[in-house]
């Protein structure tokens, strides 16, 4: 079951933490996010994934940077969550979308118990511009039924950033 807009709000303080919260930027069933300042791009051309792949960042500017396809770009949200007891999913907005801009390549799942900003894997299929703090993604709930675990660590749990690829810590 997904937790309408109502519902997220009834439960902010106990089993969802949003910071900063935005009365305006619920929906009727999930919060938009925004995108932060800045990106992380991969300085190498071929990936590994038993290492850990430089990056370096760049910072959007008010007015705004052009996204080129074949590039692959990290951000973060502006909004650090945590989630008590439910699953968050995190997807990209209907209008970004329609703009040809993807959020995540496959990391819109998170945990019951995941503390921390969402990292975006953003890509666009034409060259787009983008601005900071813009309403990129939405954030939606659902309940878990059965017993469960926390998520209390692991290699994201806890962020203060974005975070790229840590694959490589898998082969340790």
């Amino acid at each position: 079951m997904i937790l309408s807009g109502l519902e997220i709000k009834k439960r902010l303080g106990k089993e969802i933490f949003i910071d900063p919260f935005n009365e305006k930027q619920v929906n009727p069933n999930s919060y938009n996010l925004k995108l932060h300042n800045e990106l992380l791009v991969y300085d190498e051309v071929v990936l590994d994934m038993k290492k850990e792949n430089q990056t370096r960042k760049i910072v959007i500017p008010e007015e705004g940077i052009v996204l080129m396809p074949g590039v692959l770009y990290l951000g973060r949200t502006v909004e650090h969550t945590r989630t008590e007891n439910l699953v968050p999913m995190l997807e990209g907005r209907s209008s970004v979308g329609r703009l040809g801009i993807a959020i995540h390549a496959t990391a819109g799942f998170g945990d019951n118990g995941f503390s921390g900003y969402w990292t975006l894997e953003i890509f666009v299929i034409q060259p787009v511009r983008i601005y900071p703090y813009v309403e990129i993604g939405q954030i939606y709930y659902h309940e878990i039924e059965g017993e469960s675990e926390k998520y209390t660590s692991g290699k994201y749990q806890g962020n203060q950033g974005i975070q790229g690829s840590m694959l490589y810590k898998d082969f340790q």
